[in-house]
């Protein structure tokens, strides 16, 4: 189901890039024009939106961090392999920009050390690191397009949404934000500015760059799936949360009131005793009355069982 959604939309997108004459412009504003919409539909996405309004629940960053890991392993698992590839080199950059160590020590403090036995991603997560790996082997010069969409897109707004993490979450010193910080980029701007003048460098022949364009249009749509798949997971997760809690609570409810009546018998039988007690204390002739009694019932007894 997932595949088809992908799929249509890519037939789609591929027919709006047609429409694009290719010019011997530079490659970063070319990919920027033919993702324009794509750009607008993730930023629009209802986990995207959530981070604007700054309501980020800690459910939405952990599962976030979840398809991160799985992302930026596959990618610069591929970008590490291709490094001497005449299109990849240019904009290899692993001590700046790597973020596969930051989001595992992220996921480490959310998670503790067997954090890899508790992530889970959705299945766009999976489909989306099949692709990089795809790339990877068969076509290496598409990786310039997702290594772009992906670490520039950290870069210019990671340094924003970071804040808002922090802020919605109320975490303290940095941890459990490392994929936010760049401390190998003194100025992301200027850095920025050398990445696209990398990309630009990079001969393509047409049609190379015809399939560069469709990819990072691939690389936006796979990225919008990711969104709203971690949506999804995020309801499940709170709803199924909600529901432990109403349980619990219900349980101890429930467990107060039982002990309640208990409490509440226990006082009735040292009242009676309390009352029983009294009685048999009143006075000396409410005793011999009492011993009467008792004497006349167990004769009264004897004559029955003889």
């Amino acid at each position: 189901m997932v595949f088809s959604v992908v799929n249509t939309d890519m037939e789609t997108d591929k027919k709006m890039q047609t429409q694009v004459e290719l010019t011997d412009s530079d490659l970063s504003e070319q990919i920027k024009a033919v993702t324009k919409d794509s750009h607008v539909r993730a930023e629009n996405t209802e986990l995207m939106l959530a981070y604007q309004r700054g309501n980020v629940s800690l459910t939405q960053y952990k599962l976030l961090l979840c398809s991160l890991y799985e992302i930026y392993q596959a990618l610069e698992e591929a970008l590490d392999n291709n490094s001497n590839h005449p299109s990849v080199a240019p904009i290899y950059f692993p001590l700046e920009l790597a973020r596969l160590e930051s989001v595992e020590r992220d996921l480490e403090h959310f998670y503790g050390q067997d954090w890899r036995e508790k992530i889970v991603v959705p299945a766009a997560t999976k489909i989306y690191a099949h692709r990089l790996r795809q790339i990877g082997k068969d076509n290496p010069e598409y990786l310039v397009a997702h290594a772009y969409t992906r670490y520039l897109g950290d870069l210019s707004g990671g340094q924003v949404l970071g804040r808002i993490t922090q802020k919605s979450l109320g975490l303290k010193g940095g941890e459990g934000l490392s994929f936010f910080s760049f401390p190998g980029v003194s100025s992301p701007n200027l850095f920025k500015q050398l990445y696209r003048s990398r990309m630009n460098s990079i001969e393509l022949e047409e049609e190379e760059r015809k399939g560069m364009l469709e990819e990072a249009v691939r690389a936006f749509e796979l990225n919008i799936q990711v969104f709203d798949d971690l949506q999804k997971m995020v309801s499940v997760t709170e709803r199924e949360s909600e529901l432990m809690h109403t349980t619990t609570r219900n349980r101890c409810t429930r467990h107060t009131s039982t002990h309640s009546k208990l409490a509440d018998g226990e006082k009735l039988t040292v009242r009676s005793l309390q009352i029983q007690t009294s009685l048999v204390n009143a006075s000396p002739l409410f005793r011999m009355v009492l011993g009467i009694c008792v004497a006349l019932a167990t004769v009264g007894m004897g004559i029955y069982a003889f």
